[in-house]
């Protein structure tokens, strides 16, 4: 008996729901037409369709992003790093309560219980209406540094896809993947596993318009931020795969309704009015993005973690903060990237040469634009330092006013965007590096600007 199926698919939103009324209408459209012609359709996410650099997501904790996911009945989704590590344990819990779809993710598991997570499960069934069975499962990237302070212990993805493949062959006629890893490891994956008949990528906002052939996988992805979706056509011949293509669809080639302006307005004045609500301090007088509020914002860094010294970028700064009321609006507006604050610990020989490393790419960084790693601003900016100096004629460096020792060990903290960023290699070879828990940058400073008033 023939068949043909289509795979519909989403992958690294990041909540740019800006895109969102054609990416659904698309997604309903396209199902309603495939479905008339008597296939079978079924729709996937890959992970990263929340991000807090929404004001909406950031107000509602991503539940509005998964009541977006709901208006399309998606067959499964699995998550990404920004599901998973910008948000704590408790939230994350919570997060799929209302959801009227599975979540699928193979290679995360509760320190706890040692168990799966309850919002997920390792692998979901869909069925054609011809009694093909199609098992499909999901890994996301595994951010151990992240994923461990946060209560979560992550697989090695590879591990996980055997485990899942072993399973599925015994109860399957084809098996998908629904890969938040990367480009890299899904070809890493198509090598050592061609059982698996489709991956559906993510993580590393690859496009590939008309899918990839990697050892018989089609490997499929649909770019980022919603520019793209992607459809993947399988023809079958008793319940077996005779032949499989993709295609991505650009977004700007898709019309756009009179409605769709007032539905994306409303996205952010719902997500600005709660953030707005919400009080954080008040500051008597203004503090500068380009330099009072960065030196707040390093004693910040410094109360929260209990170091004596910090380091941080003034790229993150998009905004001024007062003189007045400070909301959490403001906060975000100002400070909009998920990112934690990490402790770092070196020794002294090495400290000079993160000193080194700085002063190397500083001209470079300075209009230096970055797109990920957590980063959501323009430019890296300059590097700022609070209890350490370097001169840059002698190489010495001074902790709190006094000589660096070579052997001794010294700690900081800074933000962990440093540590993912390849131009300060020293901190993630040669450092010791611990994540200070789950709050953003931007609630150390909200705790710290709220207890000056307090004082």
């Amino acid at each position: 008996m023939k068949e043909t199926i289509h795979l519909l698919h989403t992958n690294d939103i990041h909540s740019h729901i800006e895109k969102w009324p054609k990416i659904r209408r698309w997604l309903n459209e396209e199902t309603k037409k495939y479905e008339n012609q008597g296939n079978n359709v079924f729709r996937f996410d890959v992970g990263d369709f929340l991000d807090r650099v929404h004001p909406l997501t950031e107000a509602t904790d991503g539940t509005a992003n998964v009541t977006l996911m709901n208006q399309v009945h998606y067959d499964a989704v699995t998550i990404g790093n920004n599901e998973g590590i910008t948000n704590s344990q408790p939230v994350l819990n919570h997060l799929y309560e209302q959801a009227n779809f599975p979540v699928v993710l193979s290679n995360l598991k509760d320190k706890s219980t040692n168990d799966y997570p309850t919002w997920a499960k390792p692998y979901t069934m869909i069925e054609t209406t011809h009694q093909m069975k199609i098992g499909v499962f999901g890994l996301t990237a595994p951010m151990a540094l992240s994923y461990d302070p946060f209560g979560w212990h992550v697989i090695d993805p590879f591990v996980a896809a055997k485990q899942m493949i072993d399973e599925l062959s015994e109860k399957t006629d084809a098996i998908i993947l629904l890969s938040h890893l990367g480009i890299n490891d899904d070809k890493k994956m198509a090598n050592l596993y061609p059982q698996i008949d489709i991956i559906l990528g993510s993580h590393t906002h690859h496009l590939l318009p008309t899918g990839l052939i990697e050892n018989g996988v089609l490997l499929c992805a649909a770019g980022k931020f919603g520019e793209y979706v992607g459809d993947v056509s399988l023809e079958c011949l008793n319940k077996k795969i005779i032949k499989k293509t993709a295609k991505t669809i650009d977004i700007k080639l898709l019309s756009q309704d009179i409605a769709d302006i007032n539905e994306i307005t409303s996205y952010k004045n719902q997500g600005d009015k709660l953030l707005e609500g919400r009080h954080v301090a008040n500051v008597t007088s203004k503090l500068n993005k380009t330099d009072y509020l960065i030196t707040t914002t390093l004693s910040a860094m410094k109360e929260s973690s209990g170091c004596d010294v910090a380091i941080v970028n003034s790229g993150l700064f998009l905004t001024d903060l007062g003189p007045g009321e400070i909301t959490e609006k403001d906060l975000h507006d100002c400070l909009p990237h998920p990112m934690n604050l990490i402790k770092v610990t070196l020794q002294g020989k090495d400290l000079i040469r993160l000193a080194k490393e700085v002063v190397k790419n500083r001209d470079f960084l300075r209009k230096f634009p970055i797109v990920g790693m957590k980063f959501r601003g323009k430019y890296f900016g300059e590097v700022w330092y609070d209890g350490f100096n370097y001169n840059e004629e002698t190489h010495e460096g001074f902790w709190l006013g006094k000589p660096i020792e070579m052997d001794k060990y010294y700690s900081f903290v800074t933000v962990d965007h440093l540590a993912f960023v390849p131009f300060f290699p020293t901190i993630e070879i040669a450092g010791k590096i611990e994540i200070l828990g789950p709050s953003f940058l931007r609630n150390s400073v909200a705790m710290y600007l709220n207890k000056q008033n307090d004082d």
